[in-house]
C-alpha cells in the first residue's frame, strides 16, 4: 500500500541496538561502571528469552526486540575482529617479539595445565569419555579477548600478562577445532586438513607480511593526500577485511588476519589516525557481541538448574584462578599482578562458545552438555567486570605496603599523594631542600617503579585514614595532593581540613573552577595547572614574536591579579589565594 511504513527486520535490530548504546553508556558512564555489563543486560532483556518470549502476546515489543540472534552474528564477530585488529595497531611487531617468551610460555603452559587438568578431571569423576572431555576441558581453558583486554588494556604488567595469554589462545583456537574434528566419530580427513591449514596459512601470513610493508604506507599515503576521512576509514576497512578474509579463506581464524592487518600499519605513521577513526565502529561491534551474549542466556533455565549451574561457574572461576596466579608467580610476576591477572582470566570466553558449539556438530558433545555449559559460559562473561574489580581489592590486600627505605618514620614529614610525574617532580624538589618526604598511591606497580628509582614510596590508599595515620599526619609539616581526580582531591582536602585545622594542604587543581572548590574544602593552597601552563606559554610565544620582556611579565602579573580575585569571590575566601608559578603542571 502506497504510504505506507515498512521495516526490515535488520532495520528493527540496527534500531534496537542504537538504542541501546544510546542508553547504556551515558548512564553507565554516570555511574562509573563498564558499559559491558550494560549492553550483555540489555541482550538478557530484548532477547528471545526476555522481552523478546512476549512477542506473541504483546505484538508492539517487535520493535524492541530481537527475536533472531543469528542475525547479529556477522556484526558480532566483527566487533572481535576489530577488537584484535586494534590490539594489532598497538603492539607493532617489535612489541610482540618482545612478549614471545610470555606468549609461548606462559601462554601456552596456562592453555595445556587448565586444559589437561580439566579434561581429566571431566573424565575421571563426571563419566565422559575421553573425546568429550579433552573437549570441554580445553573449551573451558579459553578466556575472554574481548571482554578482558578492554578493561585490562595492554601497557600495563596485567595487561601484558593477560595479553600473552589471549594471543596464545587465540593462535590455538583453529588447532583444537581440527582436532576435534579429528576425533569425530564421523571424521574423515582431520589431520590432512589441519596439515593443509598450516601450509596455506603460512603461505598466506607471509604474503600479507611482504605485500602489507611495502603496500600499507603507500595506501595510506594517497588516502591522507586527499584529506578525506571518509577515503581513510575505506582503506582501513579494505586492509582489516581483506586481510581477515585471507586467512579464514585457508582455515585460520579471521582475527588471526586481523591482528596481522594491525601489527602492520602500527609500523607506519597513520596508525594513530586509523585506530582513532576506527575505535567508534570497534566499540559498537564489540557492543553488538555483547548483546549476543546476554540473549543466550535464559534465566528460567539457570532458575531451574541453579545449584549445578552455580556450582560450575564457582568451580572454573576458582580453579582458573588458582591456576593462573600459580603460573604467574613460578614465572616472577608479583604477587598483586599475579593475583589481579588470575581472577580476571578466570572466565571463560566467547570462544568457549565457538568450540562447544563445534564439538556439539561433530557429536563430541551431547547437545544437553553443551547446552549447560553454555549458560555457565554466558555467566561468566557476564560477570567478568565484577571479576576485574575483585581482582584489584585482592590485589591491593596481597602486597602489603613494603618498608619505606633509608629514613626515620618517626620524624615529620610531607606526603605526597600520587606517585606519578607531579609526584615524583615535587619530591626532586624537597630532596633538593633536605626536606624528608614519603610518596602514597595505591598502584602497586606504580610504587614498586618509584621505590626502584629510589624514591621514598609506600603502597596505600589515601581515601582510608589508616593509610595517612600509619606515614604520621598527625606530625606532618603538610600534604600535597597531586592526583588528577577532581572528585577524590576534594572529598580528601574536606576530610583532613576537618581532622586536622591546621596542617598546610596543598593541592593541584585542574582550573580555576577546581582550585575555587578545593579553596572551598579547606585547602591551604590550590594550584590550577591549566592557569599556570597557559601563562608560561603566553609568555614564551609574546617574547619569541618580539614583546619587551617587562610589559609581558607586567601582563601576566596582571592577569594572575585577575584570577586571584575571581578565586577569591568564587572560593570564599578571606583573603586573595596565593597564586604563583608551579611546579604542579604535568
Amino acid at each position: 500500500m502506497a504510504g505506507e511504513l515498512t521495516m526490515s527486520p535488520v532495520m528493527q535490530d540496527a534500531l534496537v541496538i542504537l538504542g541501546s548504546a544510546g542508553i547504556v553508556i551515558p548512564v553507565f558512564a554516570r555511574f562509573r561502571i563498564t558499559p559491558i555489563i550494560g549492553f550483555i543486560l540489555i541482550g538478557i532483556l530484548v532477547g528471545p528469552f526476555g522481552l523478546g518470549s512476549l512477542v506473541g502476546e504483546v505484538p508492539w515489543l517487535r520493535f524492541i526486540t530481537i527475536s533472531d540472534p543469528e542475525r547479529l552474528t556477522p556484526f558480532a564477530d566483527f566487533g572481535i575482529i576489530l577488537l584484535l585488529f586494534a590490539i594489532g595497531l598497538e603492539l607493532s611487531f617489535n612489541r610482540l617479539w618482545q612478549l614471545r617468551k610470555l606468549v609461548f610460555g606462559l601462554g601456552s603452559l596456562e592453555l595445556l595445565i587448565i586444559g589437561s587438568i580439566s579434561a581429566a578431571f571431566f573424565g575421571q569423576y563426571v563419566g565422559m569419555d575421553t573425546t568429550a572431555a579433552l573437549a570441554l576441558g580445553f573449551a573451558l581453558a579459553f578466556s575472554s579477548t574481548a571482554i578482558v583486554l578492554p578493561i585490562s588494556g595492554t601497557r600495563t604488567p596485567v595487561g601484558r600478562a593477560a595479553l600473552s595469554m589471549l594471543l596464545f589462545e587465540d593462535i590455538m583456537i583453529v588447532p583444537i577445532i581440527f582436532i576435534l574434528g579429528a576425533l569425530a566419530p564421523n571424521a574423515e580427513d582431520g589431520i590432512q586438513g589441519i596439515t593443509n591449514t598450516l601450509i596455506y596459512g603460512g603461505l598466506v601470513i607471509l604474503v600479507l607480511l611482504v605485500v602489507g610493508r611495502v603496500a600499507l604506507p603507500r595506501l595510506f599515503s594517497q588516502a591522507a593526500r586527499t584529506k578525506s576521512p571518509e577515503l581513510f576509514l575505506a582503506a582501513s576497512l579494505l586492509v582489516v577485511i581483506g586481510a581477515s578474509l585471507a586467512t579464514a579463506a585457508t582455515g585460520l581464524s579471521p582475527i588471526v588476519g586481523a591482528l596481522i592487518a594491525g601489527l602492520l600499519i602500527a609500523e607506519t605513521e597513520y596508525h594513530g589516525e586509523v585506530e582513532a577513526i576506527m575505535d567508534p565502529f570497534k566499540g559498537l561491534a564489540l557492543g553488538v557481541f555483547l548483546i549476543t551474549i546476554g540473549m543466550s542466556i535464559d534465566l528460567a533455565d539457570i532458575a531451574a538448574n541453579l545449584a549445578e549451574i552455580v556450582a560450575a561457574v564457582v568451580g572454573v572461576l576458582v580453579f582458573k584462578a588458582v591456576v593462573t596466579g600459580t603460573l604467574l608467580r613460578l614465572m616472577g610476576a608479583r604477587r598483586s599482578t599475579a593475583a589481579e591477572t588470575g581472577v580476571l582470566m578466570a572466565s571463560p570466553s566467547e570462544t568457549t562458545l565457538i568450540v562447544l558449539a563445534a564439538a556439539t556438530s561433530a557429536l563430541v558433545i551431547d547437545l544437553e552438555t553443551a547446552q549447560f555449559w553454555q549458560t555457565v559460559t554466558a555467566i561468566g562473561l557476564t560477570i567478568t567486570p565484577l571479576l576485574a574489580k575483585l581482582g584489584r581489592v585482592i590485589a591491593r590486600r596481597v602486597d602489603s605496603a613494603p618498608e619505606l627505605p633509608d629514613g626515620d618514620e618517626d620524624e615529620p614529614r610531607t606526603i605526597i599523594v600520587g606517585g606519578g610525574r607531579v609526584g615524583r617532580l615535587i619530591a626532586d624538589m624537597l630532596t633538593a631542600h633536605d626536606q624528608s618526604y614519603v610518596l602514597l598511591d595505591s598502584d602497586p606497580d606504580l610504587i614498586d617503579r618509584a621505590r626502584r628509582d629510589g624514591y621514598r614510596a609506600t603502597f596505600g590508599d589515601a581515601a582510608r585514614g589508616d593509610a595517612l595515620d600509619r606515614l604520621g599526619i598527625a606530625t606532618a609539616p603538610s600534604v600535597v595532593l597531586t592526583m588528577d581526580e577532581p572528585v577524590l582531591a576534594q572529598r580528601l582536602v574536606g576530610k583532613l581540613r576537618a581532622e586536622y585545622p591546621d596542617l598546610l594542604i596543598v593541592a593541584r587543581a585542574r582550573d580555576t573552577d577546581h582550585a575555587a572548590q578545593l579553596y572551598r574544602a579547606g585547602a591551604s593552597h590550590a594550584v590550577p595547572e591549566t592557569l599556570e601552563s597557559s601563562l608560561q606559554l603566553s609568555e614564551a610565544v609574546l617574547v619569541d614574536i618580539g614583546v619587551a620582556m617587562g610589559p609581558v611579565i607586567a601582563s601576566i602579573h596582571e592577569k594572575r591579579d585577575e584570577y586571584r580575585a575571581r578565586l577569591e569571590i568564587d572560593g570564599e575566601l578571606k583573603e586573595p589565594p596565593k597564586l604563583r608559578p608551579s611546579t604542579l603542571e604535568g
